[in-house]
């Protein structure tokens, strides 16, 4: 099996500021045969990352990939980039049942983890916290990170009457704060 780096061949540019590899770079457009070229090399379902609007996941999709992470990136270094927790309900409605769509990006306790599951997420992963964890006590950070967040989930999953993350999964349960506008009286 090849390496990504013999499927996606670049060129490093120690004087590069804004990526260690050519082709990288801000202002270069990545295609989505790269998709394409990825999967070619592989048997493992290929999932892409990144996703923040119906229209690429639906090209994802298109392009052989088996999963989408609707991510940005762990924060929104570009002014207005959605958080991944707006978009997630139209990229969930976009690919359907068809491919499993995973979420990262803003993901701070229990509650931000059934919100997401309740908004489509098949998984949702957690970053920063994790780190901080790791930073405070090593594995054992880690490790309490874990159980804190799962104690979490587990209260917010008993206060909306959810046994199981099927329950979660039910419509009804979190909706976008655009809802409740319609409410208003001007």
């Amino acid at each position: 099996m090849k390496s990504i780096e013999e499927v996606v061949t670049v060129q490093f540019d120690k004087n590069d500021v804004y990526a260690t590899m050519k082709g990288l770079k801000p202002e270069t457009r990545l295609s989505w045969d790269v998709i394409d070229k990825i999967r070619s090399q592989t048997n493992l379902p290929v999932v892409v990352k990144g996703i923040l609007t119906a229209e690429d996941a639906l090209l994802a999709v298109h392009h052989g990939a088996k999963g989408v992470w609707v991510s940005n990136h762990g924060g929104r270094s570009l002014d207005g980039t959605p958080a991944a927790i707006e978009v997630l309900p139209e990229v969930v409605a976009a690919v359907g049942e068809s491919v499993e769509v995973y979420m990262d990006s803003g993901v701070r306790n229990g509650a931000d983890v059934f919100k997401a599951i309740a908004l489509g997420a098949t998984a949702v992963f957690v970053g920063r916290p994790i780190l901080w964890g790791l930073a405070c006590n090593g594995s054992k950070g880690v490790e309490r990170v874990l159980e804190i967040l799962l104690k979490e989930l587990d209260t917010t999953m008993a206060m909306s009457g959810c046994q199981c993350l099927e329950d979660i999964r039910r419509k009804g349960k979190v909706v976008h704060k655009s809802y409740w506008k319609k409410f208003l009286v001007h």
